[in-house]
């Protein structure tokens, strides 16, 4: 599902809600988000999962083409782990068998 996709799942869900304003609502949210996480706040949503930002030590690497040694800086990368309710949607979802699809 691509941004697009979320403001028209918005829009149509709620009638009341213009494309515009569904798409104002989804900017500001993900805005939010990204700030938060900017600042190396968690972002938890009960249900669907927790946002969090890794540190990486800084540490030595080694060129794989002529074996030097390579320094590689300090770093901070988002995590996404998901929640359990969304967890175990997924696995239901998956764990049922597909159908088949065939050509006659």
């Amino acid at each position: 599902m691509t941004r697009s996709d979320l403001v028209e799942e918005l829009a149509n869900r709620f009638s009341q809600l213009t494309h515009h304003d569904a798409e104002f609502a989804v900017k500001a949210i993900l805005d939010a988000m990204n700030e938060a996480m900017v600042r190396g706040h968690r972002i938890e949503i009960r249900g669907f999962g927790s946002f969090s930002v890794n540190h990486h030590a800084p540490r030595m690497g080694r060129n794989p083409r002529s074996g030097e040694s390579v320094a590689i800086p300090q770093r901070r990368v988002p995590h996404f782990k998901p929640g359990k309710a969304l967890r175990e949607a997924v696995d239901q979802q998956t764990a049922a068998p597909p159908t088949e699809n065939k050509v006659r």
